[in-house]
């Protein structure tokens, strides 16, 4: 039937043709984008898939790059500390020279505590310059430090037992070094003396005043770890060991007995030894090593401090409440994956030499700052202190090493696996098949021609009818 007013093929062929167009339309859209979800209308529930894994693709190329630059910072704390391995081998074996007493003087001796005194300082300042940007990462601050509210209280060290908070010190027994009073002396020496100390001989002349012969006794000090000063009352020479506790000692004799006018260390040999400090941190068990006290229980387990002087007494420490040393952890978070929470932690303990071989047993220093190898018996226990420091440093450069190659770069090389296969899923999710784009483009293109075709012939329709009434 043909009609004038209405065209049913024509709207038939219109209707067709918009789909084909469409159809066409979102091919070139698929096609020249890349992408065959381009809008929510393409496909809501692959639209939200592929957004979640793209900010999941983000966050990993995101945190790979984040262990790559802590697997960094953890190398350079490890090259220091390689740095200070190196040194104190070196004092070791100057250690080790020293010890062989028999060949070397007094000169000798000297020059090699020159050399470890200057090891130590460089030590020091490999810890305190270290640095990756501008965060320090040996001396401390990437750790656990610590603070003492107390002058006569100095923070040593902290321990990855340690928990952060503040504990308060109390000391119940004073460190004391060991010490002796010799008979008052109020005259001259009235003839030559020898007096041997810590197997140390020191010839005192006739005519020394009590003044001369402590001057004289510390020209040894080195050697012989003690020093002589007034007592008290300003009439007797006391002999007292440089360091604290019970491996502090005093060996002393003389060849003439005491009286007046000797340096009244008399004939018979004296031997005395310091004792320990005792005392809690925080309320728990502390162990005492000389004028060190280290938390051994509790929340403040691993801390080391060291007591100063009293001002009443040279010979020992302070003594009741101390204050309190407050810890805190500055331990370096890095964040190794895409998502919240995802992070791991890494404390750097302070390397500075007051820091490194605490608590070694039956030695007259308490750390590696205090080793002198002027005698023989301080550079045996020179040595016993720089192998305890060369097992610290090298725990913590095992520490290091096994957080870089077994957190950091193993979880690198994980990320990066799981990094292609999103990538993946996402472009199977979202990336247009072009073999199958090609083919619908193709189908509509045809579709559009063809359309458009019997559009066109479907309009001819009214013109046939008008045919009829000429």
């Amino acid at each position: 039937m043909l009609g004038l007013v209405n065209n049913p093929g024509s709207l038939n062929a219109q209707h067709n043709l918009g789909r084909a167009t469409s159809k066409l339309n979102q091919s070139i859209e698929r096609l020249s984008s890349g992408f065959k979800v381009n809008r929510g209308a393409d496909g809501p529930a692959a639209l939200v898939i592929s957004e979640k894994q793209r900010a999941q693709i983000a966050g990993l190329r995101a945190a790979i790059d984040n262990t790559d630059k802590a697997a960094s910072v953890v190398q350079t704390a490890e090259g220091a500390l390689s740095e200070i391995n190196n040194l104190l081998v070196k004092i070791r074996s100057l250690a080790i020279d020293s010890a062989n007493s028999g060949v070397n003087d007094d000169d000798a001796l000297a020059a090699n505590q020159a050399e470890i005194a200057n090891a130590l300082e460089t030590i020091d300042r490999i810890a305190a310059n270290t640095q990756f940007g501008e965060k320090r990462l040996l001396n401390g601050s990437s750790g656990l430090t610590g603070v003492a509210s107390d002058s006569d209280v100095t923070f040593m060290r902290a321990t990855k037992a340690t928990m952060a908070g503040s504990y308060a010190v109390n000391i119940t027994s004073a460190a004391t070094r060991a010490n002796t009073e010799a008979t008052a002396q109020d005259s001259v020496l009235a003839q030559d003396e020898i007096v041997t100390i810590n197997g140390v001989s020191i010839t005192l002349n006739a005519g020394l005043s009590r003044a001369g012969v402590q001057s004289r006794i510390n020209e040894f000090t080195n050697q012989t770890g003690v020093v002589a000063e007034d007592n008290a009352g300003g009439t007797a020479t006391v002999l007292r060991t440089n360091t604290f506790g019970s491996s502090a000692s005093i060996d002393a004799i003389s060849n003439v007995a005491a009286s007046n006018d000797s340096s009244g260390i008399g004939t018979t040999l004296i031997q005395v030894a310091g004792t320990d400090i005792e005392g809690t941190i925080g309320g728990n068990t502390a162990i005492g090593k000389g004028n060190v006290l280290t938390g051994s229980d509790g929340a403040s387990k691993g801390i080391s401090i060291k007591l100063g002087v009293s001002s009443s007494d040279s010979t020992e420490t302070v003594t009741g409440a101390q204050g309190t040393v407050t810890i805190i952890n500055n331990a370096l978070n890095f964040q190794i994956g895409p998502n919240a929470g995802q992070q791991v932690q890494i404390a750097i303990d302070s390397v500075a030499s007051i820091g490194l071989g605490i608590g070694v047993d039956n030695n007259m220093f308490s750390d590696l700052s205090e080793i002198n190898v002027t005698s023989n018996a301080g550079a045996q226990d020179a040595l016993a202190l720089v192998d305890s420091a060369i097992n610290q440093i090298s725990n913590l450069r095992g520490t290091l090493g096994a957080f870089q190659g077994n957190t950091l770069e193993a979880t690198a090389n994980n990320m990066r696996s799981t990094l292609e296969n999103t990538i993946n899923a996402e472009s199977v999710i979202r990336d247009t098949d072009f073999a199958q784009e090609i083919s619908n483009f193709t189908n509509a293109q045809v579709l559009v021609q063809a359309g458009t075709s019997v559009l066109s012939n479907a309009n001819l329709s009214a013109q046939l009818i008008l045919s009829l009434l000429r």
